[in-house]
């Protein structure tokens, strides 16, 4: 009996061992499909989640632009803008005095971010050959895909092409901020109306050093206040009234540059005349623009040439010394020959490049100029020019008026405005509100200008020489201008100038610019 239940005892086991074994496999073999299954459906779920989770996560790349100021700003306006634009944005801070090193050190050791800016149209032209050398995106192609870009204007982008191409975006400048800022009250005392051409502008120079204009009995005015700067100081605005060429012009049928037009010689004999009679500061060739504002803002001189405005700092610092000082501008002053015209910039400041190095993909670069599409928009443009509404600026009039504290909007604010993309006609953003009406009259007279610009037509052009040697060889034409306006050479001296100027490089420069029409 033991033995058969021994038996029995086996053959069960053996039997529970076979079935168990079927039974495993039977659910190994099921459970596996019935898993895959279950896996593949939740497979497809993460995967559908992770691109649902892609479509709203934020793009994130860097972006290096100039500081304009001494510190780097916190980053309350700039989680706005991200905010705005579902982005994720590194701003890499360069002080703008070392800024080119840098752009240049980063370009040489390959390691620019994805939007790199660039400083001004000096640095856009030494980055020229990287450019037809396709080490950035072309992004003209582009610009028709997006609603704000497709705003900017076609004349500040054909003065960015290289070779019919555009390789980059533009901040925009208006393009001409040139005329007179005067001692409106001295020439009430005097009885002279704003001056409307060259001649009346000499009879209130000297009579702005001659006249007593503010009444106090002494010989201790003059009339013009300059710099050492033929550019951004009077001479080249007064030169532009004259009616010469804005860098370079067309004389029968070749361009050639500004100083072999008679009308530049016409303008130094005009500041020469000036300085001879002692209506314009006797070393302007070597005064800061510090000391030439002083003069205008302490009640020295009476006249200043540039940036109309600039009458708005001028004012607030001229009525803490003098609270009766009364000042105006004035852009329309006719030359000899009856016409108006004033020299005009490109129409921007800064460009925007993208680096090939960086961005290595199409889709990526479609998403990099989607920010800056949105950028273009009032609502995040204002936050980048203006801040925040009701903390950084208050709006008045359809108008921007900053908050009085200029400290708190420089270190929270205006770096930011270093990024901005186009201008207000392009992306709508506020303009300025200005309770003082001359500085509104300035921004005014700005659009005047623009209906009678001269244009600099070698902007889109090319020459090798000029890039390699352009401001060396204008040091020989600059130093000439100035011994011509002190008396101390004479027309065929500034013609000497001119010749070794030629010799030097400058046939070649005119030959590659004609070449390059």
């Amino acid at each position: 009996m033991s033995n058969w239940k021994k038996l029995m005892g086996i053959m069960f086991l053996l039997l529970f061992v076979v079935l168990a074994a079927c039974s495993s496999d039977s659910t190994t073999e099921g459970g596996d499909n019935s898993a895959s299954e279950d896996d593949t459906s939740q497979e497809e779920t993460n995967d559908t989640d992770e691109e649902e989770a892609d479509s709203g996560e934020a793009y994130s790349f860097t972006i290096m632009a100039n500081l304009h100021t001494p510190e780097v700003p916190n980053e309350k306006v700039l989680e706005k803008i991200e905010e705005a634009t579902n982005t994720d944005i590194e701003i890499q801070w360069v002080p703008d005095n070392n800024y080119e090193d840098r752009l240049n050190t980063a370009f040489a050791t390959n390691s620019l971010p994805e939007a790199v800016f660039l400083k001004n149209q000096a640095t856009f032209i030494q980055f020229r050959d990287a450019m037809e050398d396709e080490q950035f995106w072309e992004v003209g192609q582009y610009l028709d895909e997006f609603e704000n870009l497709s705003k900017l204007k076609e004349n500040v982008l054909d003065n960015t092409r290289v070779n019919g191409n555009l390789y980059t975006l533009y901040q925009g400048r208006p393009l001409s901020r040139q005329g007179l800022i005067y001692r409106k009250d001295w020439a009430d005392n005097l009885g002279l109306e704003e001056p409307t051409t060259t001649e009346e502008f000499m009879e209130m120079a000297r009579a702005f050093t001659e006249d007593d204009p503010d009444g106090n009995g002494e010989d201790d005015t003059f009339g013009v206040t300059d710099r050492s700067d033929l550019i951004y100081g009077a001479f080249k605005t007064v030169s532009s009234w004259f009616g010469t060429p804005n860098e370079w012009g067309e004389q029968d049928g070749q361009l050639l540059p500004e100083f072999m037009f008679d009308e530049y010689k016409q303008t130094m004999e005009f500041f020469r005349e000036m300085h001879e009679n002692g209506y314009i500061n006797q070393d302007f060739p070597v005064t800061s623009k510090t000391d030439q504002q002083e003069f205008f803002k302490n009640g020295t001189a009476g006249m200043y040439v540039g940036s109309m405005g600039d009458v708005g700092s001028l004012n607030n610092d001229a009525v803490a010394i003098n609270p009766d000082v009364e000042f105006d501008v004035h852009n329309h002053i006719e030359g000899p020959d009856g016409e108006f015209g004033v020299w005009a910039i490109p129409g921007y400041g800064s460009l925007v490049m993208f680096p090939k190095s960086s961005i290595e993909s199409e889709e990526d670069l479609k998403k990099i100029l989607g920010f800056f599409d949105q950028l273009m928009t009032p609502e995040v443009i204002n936050y980048a020019y203006w801040g925040i509404e009701g903390e950084h600026y208050e709006v008045i009039e359809d108008s921007a008026q900053p908050t009085d504290d200029q400290s708190l909007f420089d270190r929270e604010v205006k770096p930011y405005q270093a990024i901005e993309i186009g201008e207000p006609e392009t992306n709508g953003r506020y303009e300025g509100y200005f309770d003082y009406d001359v500085k509104a009259k300035s921004e005014e007279l700005f659009k005047d200008n623009e209906n009678y610009l001269i244009e600099d037509p070698t902007v889109p052009l090319y020459s090798e020489t000029y890039v390699n040697d352009g401001a060396r060889l204008q040091e020989i034409i600059i130093d000439a201008t100035y011994q011509y306006i002190l008396g101390q050479i004479d027309e065929a001296g500034f013609d000497d100038a001119v010749e070794n100027w030629e010799s030097q490089g400058g046939e070649a420069i005119i030959e590659e610019f004609n070449a390059s029409e």
